[in-house]
């Protein structure tokens, strides 16, 4: 088993879409941790606000297995995949982190590059999971997080019952 970490994030009823998505998570992979949850505003295209987190949970799927059953959670929760990069979508769940593994195919690159550009995704998965290595800088997350140099406003906590495990 391996444990890996994704990015989960929604601007298309977000709510309705990150608890959809917790509760397949679940059901496919067991125990799942859910980091804090962040509002923030679309980047790369005029949108309604994200909600975005991160989760990390144990499997034995290998990396481009797990990411064709996320993509399948994604078609699940109405995901469609169309040309544009960035635009609206009811559920985006990335692949950020398998194990320790530096890899870089056509279809998949780890650990995502992401996670060091953008403050809606370093800092749920630095709370997750601060003292984790990143496997290429070689730092914690949490040291990571606190020297990131990009744009931190607009993260926004908010709370959602649904991934508390003693909730419904």
């Amino acid at each position: 088993m391996i444990r890996v970490h994704v990015s989960i994030g929604s601007n298309v009823r977000p709510e309705e879409h990150v608890c959809r998505a917790a509760g397949l998570l679940r059901e496919a992979f067991g125990e799942v941790a859910f980091s804090p949850v962040y509002r923030n505003p679309a980047v790369g295209f005029e949108g309604e606000d994200f909600l975005n987190l991160a989760a990390a949970f144990d499997t034995a799927l290998a990396p481009e297995a797990l990411v064709a059953r996320l993509h399948e959670i994604e078609t699940a929760c109405g995901r469609t995949r169309g040309p544009e990069k960035f635009a609206p979508r009811t559920l985006d769940i990335d692949l950020l982190l398998y194990g320790d593994l530096v890899m870089a195919s056509d279809d998949l690159v780890l650990p995502r590059p992401e996670i060091l550009q953008h403050a809606f995704v370093l800092r749920p998965l630095a709370e997750l999971s601060p003292e984790l290595l990143h496997p290429v800088a070689g730092r914690s997350l949490q040291t990571l997080w606190e020297a990131f140099e990009g744009a931190r406003e607009g993260l926004d906590p908010v709370r959602l019952d649904c991934l508390d495990p003693g909730a419904p």
